[in-house]
C-alpha cells in the first residue's frame, strides 16, 4: 500500500451463508479524493463499509485503511475515520449537544466552536433530544459527529438520506471543503446525481461484484442524451434506426427524435446527408447514463459468461 492510497481492498469477500454480500472486491481509493461508491440497494455497499471498519469479518480477502489493518489496528483506524452509518440509531434521551460532547471527548476533544459551526451550517437545534428528532435532523447530527474531528478519512453510507434538497447541497459543500483540506471521502449512494458534483471517481457495484471504476467525466462521455433534429424536408426513420448508439427513433415529417448513447458522430454524419434546419441536444443525464451502463454492460457480460 502506497502513501497516496487511503483504502485498499484485495479480493475482499463476504458471504452470509449461501448469499453473497460482496465478492472479490479489488479497489483502491486515493488519498485526498472523493470516491463515490454506487449501486442499488442490496448491491453490497453497506457490507463493504462494515468490512472496512471491522464491524464484519471477511469470508476471505483483505483490506487496509490508511495503511492500517482494520482488525489489528481497529482503535487507531477509528480515531482517524469519520463514519456515518446507513442506519443511524442514537441511544439515550439526552439532547444532541450532550451526545456530541460525549463523542467529542471520546475522540480526544473537539472544540465546541467547531461543532457549533457545523450545527449552524446544517441548521439543526442541538438542544433537542435526539430521540425526538425527525429523520432529517438525526441525519444532520450523524453528519456532525462524522465531520467534527476533521478525520483523515470520511466513510459515509447514504449520507443524504432524509435531507431536504437545500441541506443536500450544504452537505456537498462540506464534502468539497473536506477534499480541499486534504481529507479523503468514501461515500456510498444509490443515486448518481448526488455524487456527480463532488466525486473524482465512482466505483459501481452490482449484485455484490465490482462492475466498473470510472472517473466522473469519463462516465459523462458515455452520455445518454435526447436529440431532436429538424430537417428542411421529411426523412425516413429507417435511415437512422441502425446507427451505432442510436435508439428510440421517431419521425414526424421533417422532425426526428431519438436517444443517443455515446458519441453523436454517427448520427451527425447521417443527418448531414439532408439539409438540417436545427439540432437540439439535451445535456447528458448522468443518472440515465449510469443506469444504461450499469445494467446493459453488465447484462452483456453476464450473457457472454453464459455463452462461454
Amino acid at each position: 500500500m502506497t502513501p497516496d492510497t487511503a483504502v485498499l481492498t484485495e479480493g475482499l469477500t463476504k458471504f452470509y451463508g449461501p448469499r453473497r454480500g460482496i465478492e472479490d472486491l479489488d479497489l483502491a481509493v486515493h488519498a485526498g479524493e472523493v470516491m463515490g461508491f454506487l449501486g442499488p440497494n442490496g448491491a453490497g455497499k453497506t457490507t463493504t463499509i462494515r468490512l472496512l471498519l471491522d464491524f464484519l469479518r471477511p469470508s476471505r480477502g483483505s483490506a487496509r485503511i490508511l495503511d492500517l489493518d482494520p482488525r489489528r489496528d481497529k482503535a487507531a483506524v477509528h480515531r482517524r475515520v469519520g463514519y456515518l452509518p446507513g442506519e443511524l440509531v442514537f441511544p439515550g434521551r439526552e439532547p444532541a449537544r450532550d451526545l456530541l460532547r460525549f463523542l467529542a471527548d471520546l475522540r480526544g476533544g473537539v472544540p465546541w466552536a467547531r461543532i457549533g459551526d457545523l450545527a449552524d451550517r446544517l441548521q439543526v437545534d442541538l438542544s433537542a433530544p435526539v430521540r425526538t428528532m425527525s429523520k432529517g435532523n438525526r441525519q444532520k447530527v450523524g453528519l456532525i459527529q462524522a465531520f467534527m474531528h476533521e478525520p483523515d478519512l470520511l466513510v459515509l453510507d447514504e449520507p443524504t438520506s432524509g435531507l431536504d434538497p437545500l441541506m443536500q447541497q450544504e452537505f456537498l459543500a462540506m464534502v468539497r471543503d473536506a477534499r480541499t483540506g486534504g481529507q479523503t471521502v468514501f461515500m456510498s449512494s444509490h443515486v448518481l446525481a448526488e455524487v456527480q458534483e463532488v466525486a473524482d471517481r465512482v466505483a459501481i457495484v452490482r449484485d455484490g461484484r465490482l462492475a466498473a471504476v470510472e472517473r466522473v467525466e469519463s462516465l459523462g462521455r458515455r452520455a445518454v442524451r435526447s436529440v431532436e433534429i429538424h430537417f428542411a424536408d421529411p426523412v425516413a426513420a429507417a435511415e437512422f434506426d441502425s446507427l451505432p448508439g442510436v435508439s428510440g427513433v421517431s419521425v414526424s415529417g421533417p422532425v426526428l427524435r431519438c436517444t443517443v448513447d455515446g458519441r453523436l458522430d454517427p448520427l451527425v454524419k447521417a443527418a448531414a446527408r439532408h439539409e438540417v434546419v436545427d439540432l437540439l441536444s439535451s445535456e447528458p443525464d448522468l443518472e440515465e447514463t449510469f443506469l444504461s451502463f450499469y445494467y446493459h454492460s453488465e447484462g452483456d457480460r453476464d450473457g457472454a459468461r453464459a455463452d462461454a
